[in-house]
């Protein structure tokens, strides 16, 4: 069954969602991992590096801590996949060089890449919100195996400029931010907390389920659901 809905911006999860979540976790975090302390020894005066290691010594309620420490509390956090945000930051920062340097190149699934080249060319928008940090996303979207995809973007959100993933409150914020009413926004993810906090900010919710991905036997509840892209069709409002 195709789902249809008339819009005037697609915003998009990445994880589990255009992308493999077992890509990110099995090569971008150990990626990340090998290279923290070299980050936090070689780069502790960069404004970036220090505002996230000062989120990090306050989040663990030690203001004198060593980078041996800092780095031990963002190997746990990765253990726990925890969405911290001065954790993504930092990953964010590690991920946009190793693709700068061609170490990496991202993932998308191979539905997903047509549809939004589609969308965008009727004239829809298209945002990301992912827990990733905004250099993370446009690092992923720049460096994709069909090139750069970031002319395809309006704008970039994260829980640093938007706020939680699981709060209405996040969506309403992006709503404001975009200039769309939230009646003309859709949001796509696996996640199915996200797809009520955004309905509940008055968005249209679709859940991507993808065989093999985490939320997949979870399901996204009473949300429309899709397992690819091209089951949806998504065209511009014209009111």
């Amino acid at each position: 069954m195709t789902l249809r809905y008339t819009v005037d911006a697609v915003v998009l999860d990445i994880e589990g969602t255009t992308s493999a979540t077992g890509f990110v976790v099995d090569v971008l975090y150990p990626y990340a991992r090998s290279r923290f302390a070299a980050l936090l020894s070689e780069r502790s005066g960069d404004p970036e590096v220090a505002r996230a290691v000062a989120q990090v010594r306050e989040a663990i309620g030690e203001p004198e801590a060593d980078a041996v420490r800092v780095e031990k509390a963002l190997n746990a956090w990765l253990d726990e996949d925890r969405k911290a945000t001065p954790l993504k930051i930092l990953q964010g920062v590690i991920w946009s060089e190793g693709f700068a340097r061609g170490d990496l190149v991202s993932h998308f699934y191979d539905d997903v890449v047509p549809e939004l080249r589609a969308w965008h060319s009727s004239g829809v928008r298209l945002y990301v919100y992912s827990s990733g940090s905004v250099a993370a996303q446009r690092a992923w979207f720049t460096n994709s195996p069909e090139g750069d995809l970031t002319s395809l973007l309006s704008g970039l959100y994260d829980t640093e400029n938007a706020g939680p993933k699981q709060e209405a409150e996040s969506y309403r914020r992006i709503s404001g931010s975009t200039g769309v009413e939230p009646a003309r926004l859709l949001f796509l993810s696996d996640r199915p907390g996200e797809l009520d906090a955004a309905r509940a900010a008055g968005w249209h919710a679709v859940g991507v389920r993808r065989p093999g991905e985490p939320y997949f036997e979870q399901g996204v509840g009473d949300h429309a659901a899709a397992g690819t892209f091209d089951e949806i069709t998504v065209s511009r409002s014209t009111s």
